[in-house]
């Protein structure tokens, strides 16, 4: 699975973010260890003070743990993972908080560790936390025959188009996805070989080249916005620099603004801005069955957290009844029946535990499945949507081909699949 770790401060923040209901669909407090307070603030907060009798501000260490998209993953299972990665990372015995998420059909966790060692006052060093976590990463998916991610093959063989924040936060606002984005950029610039050649094959994809005030070199898209074409090709501004020049024959920001809003055809406008309702509507749809299912979800797992509670008080009495009491009970330990009876009433509490651990993860496994058939759908949407946009946007890159004066049309022979759309 995938391991991402990261040490930080910031401890109620970071308990708001993993309780927050409207970002995932499930949540579920695992286990709170060597914590005094009941809920994750209150237990972040000890640390914050503890933390404050040293000159440590990263307080806390927080791990996300994320398996396979086809894979359903037990809780045994994490916890077992995190307590590897707790010994492999030197944080034996400290204080943690293990919080599982499930969203989108996927069940993921979270482990957070107190860095503070509240003997000596000091913070755990962590060093080389994130190659340890590279390396047991790949155990896990050898494990458990996984298919490798390249980027667990080699650092080198990562994928390119992988995005920061910011970049992901500035498609969202736009409606565009940066991996399209990076994709139709790096090709284009992959079967260009010269500057004008890739400004051109940029059109065609409604995108248009430009100076930048601090880049030397941007690419706009069709609504303006402004990507860093280094960022986007994944190259360093000196490669970038090396092949167009120090001075492309490039306009700047408000001339490629201008140009683009000259030569934006309305009824591809249109035509975008429909396709974008139509599907909308298909995704509120998805989106009311979605939380639908999840209140029947988060319904059923409270029915069986009753009854198992209900069950657990009831069997508990009748344990509780089969120790005698008084001269009776005295005479029992006298004789070792009282300890037989303690041990077998043990036992038979570690049985119902283990019961309702089963019938806990057998909801929680059939659950994923039904969730997965609206996931299944919502996949399918988004890659129809990215499909139909991706050939409305080469229509208005024809377009913008077109009135640029260039006159021919760059169509795909049939035998690609790929003819024109009219």
């Amino acid at each position: 699975m995938i391991l991402k770790g990261s040490q930080r401060g910031g401890g109620q923040d970071l308990a708001v973010h993993l309780m927050r209901l409207d970002d995932n669909e499930h949540i579920d407090i695992h286990e709170l260890r060597g914590f005094a307070g009941e809920t994750l603030k209150e237990a972040f907060k000890e640390v914050e003070a503890v933390s404050r009798g040293t000159k440590c501000r990263q307080y806390l260490f927080s791990l996300s743990l994320s398996p396979p998209a086809d894979r359903t993953v037990s809780a045994e299972s994490f916890v077992g993972t995190i307590d590897r990665i707790e010994e492999r990372l030197g944080l034996e015995g400290q204080p943690r908080a293990i919080v599982f998420h499930e969203k989108e059909g996927r069940r993921h966790a979270h482990c957070v560790w107190s860095r503070i060692d509240a003997d000596t006052m000091t913070a755990r060093h962590l060093p080389f936390f994130k190659s340890k976590l590279m390396g047991m990463a790949r155990e896990l998916y050898l494990e458990n025959d996984w298919t490798l991610p390249k980027g667990l093959r080699n650092a080198a063989e990562r994928n390119p188009t992988n995005f920061t924040l910011a970049e992901w936060q500035q498609a969202k606002r736009q409606g565009i996805d940066p991996r399209w984005l990076k994709q139709t950029v790096q090709n284009c610039w992959n079967r260009s070989d010269s500057t004008k050649a890739f400004g051109r094959s940029l059109e065609e994809h409604g995108f248009m080249l430009a100076k930048g005030d601090r880049r030397s070199v941007v690419v706009l898209d069709h609504a303006g916005e402004v990507w860093s074409l280094p960022r986007a090709l994944g190259l360093k501004s000196k490669e970038v620099t090396s092949r167009l020049g120090e001075e492309p024959d490039l306009p700047g920001v408000a001339a490629a603004k201008k140009r683009l809003g000259e030569r934006m055809t309305p009824t591809i406008q249109r035509h975008i801005k429909e396709a974008r309702a139509k599907f909308d509507r298909r995704a509120a749809q998805l989106e009311r069955y979605r939380s639908e299912m999840t209140h029947l979800h988060r319904t059923a797992r409270q029915k069986l957290g009753e009854r198992q509670g209900q069950e657990w008080d009831a069997e508990t009495r009748v344990r509780a009844d089969r120790l005698p009491r008084g001269l009776r009970g005295l005479w029992h330990r006298i004789i070792g029946q009282y300890r037989k009876v303690r041990l077998a009433n043990e036992a038979e509490a570690l049985a119902t535990q283990r019961r309702h651990a089963r019938q806990t993860q057998a909801l929680i496994s059939r659950q994923l499945g039904e969730r997965a058939v609206i996931q299944k759908a919502v996949v399918d949407l988004r890659r129809e949507q990215a499909a139909q946009l991706l050939a409305l946007r080469r229509d208005l890159g024809r377009y913008l081909t077109m009135r640029a004066g260039d006159g021919a049309e760059r169509t795909q022979g049939p035998g690609l699949g790929l003819g024109m759309t009219r």
